[in-house]
């Protein structure tokens, strides 16, 4: 496999500094328990080897799939296996179905709560909640509707960040016929609300055939018609969400339960925050990645390929270790763990697949490149299956295992025929095995090979790297595909075959989530990026082609003014000064590398905020500075006559104002604000939950940003940097990454990934 090639053992200074960062194990102080990358992949090795009868037979074998990238546990595993600290190797789980009561509704936002403070990011089907205005018996009152609790889920989600735990991912799932549907598909079109969740409608077969026959399609619940609409202008509605706002992403679930191994067993309405795993209730997601890059032989050479035996091997004991994983985790509640110990339900997926179709002279998104990736996923899931049939002969089945109700599962029947057999005369250790999920920060670990099932997202880019003296410097990150070409051929052009995610076709994007599709036995998260300019027929038409062509789901993003831009990558060389200076004459420098000079006078605006605690009132008055045409927050005075609140509110008055006057992106005060969590206890206001004072006044800074004309969450500049470039405001850059304050955030597979630093929404 290229031994010829002569590569670090990083093959990027990002793929260390990600090491070091994310998964090497140190102690509380901070000091280096890792030496060397080689170290965690013994520890991991031997913390999955360790439920083995005879630990010692397996670990080398372990350790030889870690070694060089080939084989790539999920990031939890990386970081947590073999630390002996009490945390889940489970990335993240879908919750238990919520009672349509009050008191059901809040043991599960206590059980979420429990979940996400170990760090699990967790899915949830608000279908099962009443809609807004249906009758509460015994109470003589109207349902508040499920939104009203999606917002209280919101609230938990920021007080568990605020104390400290890592950042929480949701997903909140609703059927197509739920009265309250239009609510849901139009709840991201507020850019201040439900900003933790991730959101899809589940959308059914009937409601396509609806949709196709523009019939009539009836919203209920509990056998209650409450409203009937036309099916396609729903569904235009949906569209018409996701084309402004990017959600919410549609799920087809008939197909999901209709493909599902367990149908016998269980029914899926929800899926966990990225999209890859749809899971029963409790359901936990379990995931790995083979990295098809580095297991090429020849590449870029006559006759370059990937050897079938070395991926059937490495496949076998990717499937083994992942199934030690659910004996060696803990979990943060008991039934997750019983529903992991039942079926055993594991995702093996892929990495690098672009990187690997380059490397074998094929374009991704052509018709051979998607026929490759279909033998390729082909290969896998027949390797996955016949290793877990093998350790069900050694170890046992799966205890829900039905092998009559199993061998009709259309996945199964798919299989080869041999596969088939071994199925049938041992049963299967593991429910469900192939699931491709998002390996944004993985990728980058593993020398920044292309992520997932998506194509290389640039061929190269520069990212900012903090030095120790506080100043930047400027780092170039070249793809692994691009970065081997270069070493094999000098400066020889690339090849017509590489190709970037800015130069495909978006049905070339589902081309290739559907060549990998009928090897999948879970789903795909995926990433369809379509261009600004798009028409909104063509941009429905992406939908439709990944229904008729098989997809489980489906996931677009258009950059526009509210979703920002994805990071654009020029090919050419750095432009000259002069070059810049036109630029910059023709749009709006919002970088300022001094405070801006306060004129004589502002306008502004004065709000009233009474805290339910407090004798009296806040006043908050935010006072605005227009430039070049664009008003941009100044500066904030807080005044109140309960001097109890004296001292903090000057301090924040001045730091906030010298924010401001910084200029750049503001946008990270009002997160930072409504983050903070008061132990004693927050209050509702206006039917939401805020968690502390301070949480308050940072909405209060929100309302009046969004007012002047910035999108929240996204600011209108750059942060302080003294390399920082020119940026048009017809180009928004979309959001600074919240870990290194980088304008480098890219949608990826789903999930927002920074390609400065790794940092990825999903984890």
């Amino acid at each position: 496999m290229h031994q010829d090639i002569v590569m670090t053992r990083f093959a990027a200074p990002i793929a260390e500094q990600i090491w070091d960062m994310k998964y090497r194990m140190k102690a509380a102080d901070g000091a280096p328990i890792d030496q060397t990358v080689e170290d965690s992949w013994r520890r991991i090795a031997r913390a999955l080897a360790s439920v083995e009868a005879t630990p010692g037979d397996f670990e080398p074998a372990f350790y030889d799939a870690l070694e060089d990238f080939k084989y790539l546990p999920a990031g939890r595993i990386v970081a947590g296996a073999g630390t002996g600290r009490a945390v889940t190797l489970f990335n993240c789980f879908v919750m238990g179905t919520i009672p349509d009561s009050m008191a059901g509704i809040f043991d599960a936002l206590k059980e979420a709560a429990l979940t996400m403070q170990q760090g699990g990011g967790i899915g949830y089907d608000f279908t099962t909640i009443r809609p807004k205005g249906a009758p509460v018996t015994g109470v003589a009152a109207d349902a508040s509707g499920p939104l009203s609790f999606m917002d209280v889920w919101d609230a938990m989600c920021r007080t568990i960040m605020s104390a400290g735990s890592r950042r929480g991912a949701m997903m909140a799932t609703m059927r197509c016929d739920h009265p309250d549907i239009e609510e849901f598909i139009a709840a991201k079109s507020d850019p201040a609300r439900l900003r933790m969740f991730n959101m899809s409608v589940l959308v059914t077969d009937p409601f396509m055939e609806a949709v196709k026959a523009d019939g009539t399609w009836e919203l209920q619940f509990d056998g209650r018609v409450y409203h009937t609409v036309q099916a396609r202008d729903l569904w235009n509605r949906i569209m018409r969400a996701t084309y402004d706002y990017a959600e919410p992403g549609v799920i087809f679930i008939d197909r999901i339960n209709a493909e599902n191994n367990l149908s016998y067993v269980e029914e899926i309405a929800a899926t966990n925050p990225c999209g890859e795993q749809p899971l029963p209730p409790y359901g936990a997601c379990l995931l790995g990645s083979v990295n098809l890059a580095r297991l090429v032989d020849r590449p870029f050479g006559a006759g370059a390929q990937i050897p079938d035996a070395a991926l059937d091997d490495l496949v076998a004991t990717a499937i083994r270790m992942m199934d030690n994983v659910v004996d060696a985790s803990r979990f943060p509640l008991e039934a997750q763990a019983q529903e992991a110990q039942a079926k055993r339900r594991i995702g093996l997926g892929v990495t690098g697949l672009a990187d690997a179709l380059a490397m074998v002279g094929l374009r991704y998104g052509s018709e051979d490149g998607a026929a490759q990736t279909g033998r390729w996923m082909q290969a896998i899931a027949n390797a996955s299956y016949r290793a877990s049939a093998l350790l069900a002969k050694e170890k046992g089945t799966f205890p829900l295992y039905d092998a009559a109700a199993y061998a009709k599962a259309p996945m199964v029947t798919r299989l080869d025929q041999e596969v088939q057999a071994l199925i049938a005369e041992n049963g299967l250790r593991n429910a469900l095995l192939t699931s491709i999920a998002p390996t944004g920060t993985i990728s980058l670990f593993a020398g920044n090979v292309s992520s997932g099932i998506e194509p290389i997202f640039a061929n190269s880019y520069t990212r900012k790297v903090l030095q120790p003296d506080g100043t930047r410097t400027e780092e170039e990150v070249v793809d692994y595909a691009v970065a081997m070409w270069r070493d094999l051929k000098g400066d020889a052009p690339l090849p017509d075959h590489f190709v970037t995610a800015q130069e495909l076709a978006p049905l070339e994007h589902v081309r290739m989530q559907a060549a990998a599709q009928p090897w999948i036995d879970s789903s795909i998260s995926k990433t369809i990026n379509v261009p600004a300019d798009i028409d909104f027929q063509s941009f429905k038409d992406v939908y439709l082609e990944a229904y008729e062509t098989g997809c489980k789901g489906c996931t677009t993003y258009r950059p526009n003014d509210v979703t920002g831009s994805v990071l654009s990558v020029s090919e050419s060389e750095s432009k000259d000064e002069g070059a810049r200076a036109s630029e910059a004459a023709s749009g709006e420098v919002v970088y300022m590398s001094e405070p801006l000079d306060r004129p004589a006078s502002l306008e502004g605006h004065t709000y009233k905020l009474k805290w339910p605690d407090s004798e009296h009132a806040l006043y908050i008055t935010i006072n605005d500075i227009v430039l070049n045409g664009h008003r941009r927050p100044f500066e904030v005075f807080i005044n109140s006559k309960n001097m109890e609140h004296f001292a903090w509110t000057v301090a924040l008055t001045r730091m906030i104002s010298a924010v401001f006057r910084r200029g750049g992106d503001v946008s990270f005060v009002v997160e930072e604000l409504k983050a903070v969590f008061d132990p004693r206890g927050g209050a509702w206001m206006q039917g939401k939950y805020v968690p502390s004072i301070l949480a308050a006044i940072g909405g209060v800074i929100e309302r009046h940003l969004i007012s002047i004309g910035f999108i929240e969450g996204e600011g209108m500049g750059l942060k302080s940097d003294p390399q920082a470039e020119v940026v048009n405001l017809g180009q928004r850059p979309g959001p600074a990454c919240p870990h290194c304050g980088q304008y480098d955030m890219r949608m990826v597979e789903g999930c927002l990934t920074c390609g400065s630093c790794g940092y990825s929404k999903c984890g």
